[in-house]
């Protein structure tokens, strides 16, 4: 690994990326703004989304709710609607309860400083870093993936990015580089410089007006820089959905509990370690219910729908299912179902899962 460059370095590290931006930068809407609600919602809806999918989002979030006191006052139920296709729909939750901390705490008016803004909910390092320079021109470095990556390639950082100690050495690094007089520049700078120059895989190192500095072009790292330990091995999980219909209604839950899609609604769920759940086991199941099949009008269960999340896989088969009366009360209350028109289904926040199945029907 290289020794701390020294300040000659620094600086024509900033002064580089500071000439190269206005020249390559994306023309992106948040970056028109000094407003910090508008940032961070684009901070947000960025988190682990890249701009091409998250773009159509934020846009979509800014004119639903041009203001964070219209995002505090909306229903959870309709902003999980908004989000529905980005995943990780916790950052949606939170993004709504910090919504309300901002109006109910600070009068709907962001906190200015770094130090302050790390006081909202969901709201970590890179994020009050973010906010506090675009919107307020605080020196504070951000260190989010690209940044990690072109200060691990430039300057010949070998520390494990994944690992928690390693953000300490390039945050003291990346502070030291931070231009004084144009933060909130020098944020958006080596920001889009890892995102469309110094990429994770064919990164632009030809025509890098830092390839004399950079450590890996020099020793012939790029490939190897950053080093990052794997991500834990992914699970797969079987899902069998009961699509219970009666009449023009379809029954339908909210999920809750910690596990995944907290908020959004799917259907009777079964869980096995199969991916094949026999018509014994369903007709059992729809009785456990309290239910009893039109066999008329049965249906074939659907092929798996198969979805990826960051930590595990998920296979879901469908049974579509005509009953001959309305489910009891108890049934509905033991296992949160409620029947729903299909105009109110396309309303309510699902997992993207049940929408691709819904499309298909």
């Amino acid at each position: 690994m290289n020794n701390v460059p020294p300040t000659s370095v620094h600086s024509a590290f900033a002064i580089t990326l500071l000439n190269w931006y206005p020249r390559h930068r994306r023309d992106l809407p948040w970056r028109h703004t000094r407003d910090p609600y508008a940032i961070w919602l684009s901070e947000v809806i960025l988190q682990q989304t890249r701009v091409k999918q998250g773009l159509p989002y934020y846009l979509d979030f800014i004119n639903s709710y041009p203001t964070v006191q219209d995002l505090a006052t909306a229903p959870e139920d309709e902003v999980l609607r908004h989000w529905q296709g980005l995943g990780y729909y916790s950052r949606a939750r939170n993004m709504h309860h910090t919504a309300q901390q901002v109006v109910r705490e600070y009068g709907g008016k962001f906190p200015t400083t770094y130090v302050e803004l790390l006081k909202l909910r969901g709201v970590g390092q890179y994020t009050a870093a973010a906010i506090a320079s675009f919107a307020f021109d605080e020196k504070v470095a951000v260190l989010d993936g690209n940044v990690f990556r072109v200060l691990s390639r430039v300057f010949g950082l070998t520390q494990d990015i994944a690992a928690p100690a390693s953000r300490k050495v390039f945050q003291q690094l990346a502070d030291t580089l931070i231009s004084a007089d144009a933060p909130a520049e020098f944020n958006q700078a080596i920001m889009e410089f890892g995102a469309i120059q110094c990429t994770p895989v064919k990164p632009d190192c030809l025509f890098c007006p830092l390839q004399a500095q950079c450590y890996a072009f020099q020793h012939g790292m790029v490939a190897e820089l950053p080093i990052k330990s794997k991500a834990k091995a992914t699970r797969t999980r079987y899902f069998h959905y009961l699509v219970l219909r009666h009449a023009d209604k379809v029954y339908m839950r909210k999920r809750t509990g910690k596990d995944i899609w907290q908020g959004l609604y799917d259907f009777a769920l079964t869980e096995t370690d199969s991916a094949e759940l026999s018509a014994v086991e369903v007709l059992r199941r729809v009785e456990a219910l309290g239910g009893t099949i039109v066999s008329d009008r049965a249906e074939e269960p659907s092929a798996a729908y198969r979805h990826v999340l960051s930590h595990q896989k998920l296979e879901a088969r469908f049974y579509p299912i005509q009953l001959q009366a309305a489910l009891p009360v108890a049934a509905l209350q033991e296992l949160g179902l409620a029947a729903f028109s299909v105009a109110e289904v396309e309303a309510l926040p699902k997992p993207i899962l049940i929408t691709k199945y819904i499309s298909k029907k």
